[in-house]
């Protein structure tokens, strides 16, 4: 039986277990910080709110000129089969 498997599958789990552990304490005690966790939470989500809808007006403006480029390059972009 090979044991590099057994030796990285044992530290994988170590790591993962480590990283879950000081992840959950870590917003265990961010819960007890609650003076100002709502403001706060509300201008991240607001934050992220805005670069969510940036992102996505970037990806269609991209789509639109990509689009626009290959038509008038003359590229078929029928999509018959």
């Amino acid at each position: 039986m090979e044991w590099i498997p057994i030796v990285f599958v044992t530290f994988k789990v170590l790591v993962l277990a480590t990283g879950m552990f000081f992840a959950i304490k870590w917003h265990y005690d961010q819960g007890k910080k609650d003076e100002d966790s709502r403001k706060e939470a509300r201008a991240v989500l607001r934050a992220a709110g805005k670069v969510a809808v940036i992102f996505v007006l970037a990806l269609v403006c991209l789509g639109y000129l990509t689009f626009t480029l290959a038509t008038k390059l003359g590229l078929d972009l029928n999509m018959s089969y």
